[in-house]
This record gives C-alpha cells, sequence and structure tokens, in this order.
C-alpha cells in the first residue's frame, strides 16, 4: 500500500532515529502529506513497514492533534479555545465561521474546502483570540477579521489580502 516515494521519505527517516519505531510520526506526515489524512489501510502499512501494532502507531496518531484519522478539508482552521481566546472573544468567532461556513466545529464543508476544529491552545495568549489554517497563524482576531481572512482562502488560496496578512505570523 505503501508507494516507493513514501517508502523512500520514510526511510530516510528511519535512518535519523537509533530504532525503527522512532519514526513514527514523521513517517505518518509522510502518508497525510501524500493523502490528507490517516486511513486505517495506510496506518496499518505504516505498522508494518516500521515493525509496531497497528493499536501502537493509532495511539501515536490520535494523541497528536496535526494527524487526521479521517478525511479533511484542503484547507484546516484550527480555531484556539484556550482560556485567553475564551476571555478575548473566541465564542463569537467561533460561532461567526461556523455561521459563514455553515458548518459547526469538528466539521466539513460541503464542498471541502475547510475542516475547522477547535485547537486547545496555539502558543499565542498574548495575541488572542487566534487560529490557524495549515501552518499560518492569525492573532488578535475579531470575527469579522476571521471571516475576512477565510473568505480570501476561498477565493485566492496563495494570496492574501494586505489586510489579513497584517494579522498573519509565522506558526509558533
Amino acid at each position: 500500500m505503501l508507494s516507493i516515494e513514501e517508502k523512500a521519505l520514510i526511510d530516510k527517516e528511519i535512518a535519523k532515529v537509533p530504532i525503527r519505531k522512532g519514526a513514527s510520526l514523521k513517517a505518518l506526515m509522510v502518508i497525510q502529506n501524500n493523502h490528507g489524512y490517516i486511513s486505517d489501510d495506510h496506518l496499518r502499512a505504516v505498522a508494518d513497514y516500521l515493525g509496531m501494532s497497528s493499536t501502537e502507531l493509532d495511539s501515536i496518531a490520535t494523541f497528536y492533534n496535526l494527524i487526521y484519522r479521517k478525511p479533511v478539508g484542503r484547507h484546516v482552521i484550527r480555531i484556539c479555545d484556550s482560556v485567553s481566546c475564551w476571555i478575548m472573544g473566541y465564542e463569537n468567532i467561533a460561532k461567526k465561521i461556523c455561521e459563514h461556513l455553515e458548518i459547526s466545529l469538528g466539521q466539513t464543508t460541503k464542498d471541502n474546502e475547510f475542516t475547522l476544529l477547535p485547537a486547545q491552545c496555539l502558543g499565542t495568549c498574548d495575541h488572542a483570540p487566534a487560529l490557524m489554517i495549515g501552518d499560518e497563524l492569525y492573532r488578535d482576531l475579531d470575527a469579522d477579521m476571521a471571516i475576512e481572512i477565510i473568505s480570501n482562502y476561498k477565493t485566492a488560496p496563495e494570496a492574501q489580502s494586505s489586510s489579513s496578512r497584517d494579522q498573519r505570523c509565522s506558526a509558533p
């Protein structure tokens, strides 16, 4: 089930660690980068390749919130629901995003463009509220700004407007 290219990438990660199992997270990322998520079949194939049980690998996959065990949209929005973000208006922002995308937290839009997930912490409490889309972190948000940022991804996924860019920073 693993392609030759996937095996080669996983082998590079195995070479960096003292035991094969030590490459498990990187191996999962290789598969996810190619397929968007980790299916049960892929999980079994990676576990076999690394010499571990599927249960053992699944416990690693489900521990990390950046590994997806079910299909997600093209853009994954992770909205911080930490105490700092709650105090600074998380609820209103989450409500507006849900209304705008016509989904609830944990769901994917009908066009598979966006998945909206809560995040326990994005590590930017001094600039709450915050959200991430892919690897891009947006801070000091209000509901209108969040909708504008998301709309820019829908209309032009690679190009952000200057007003959105002002709120963007490198991921923590």
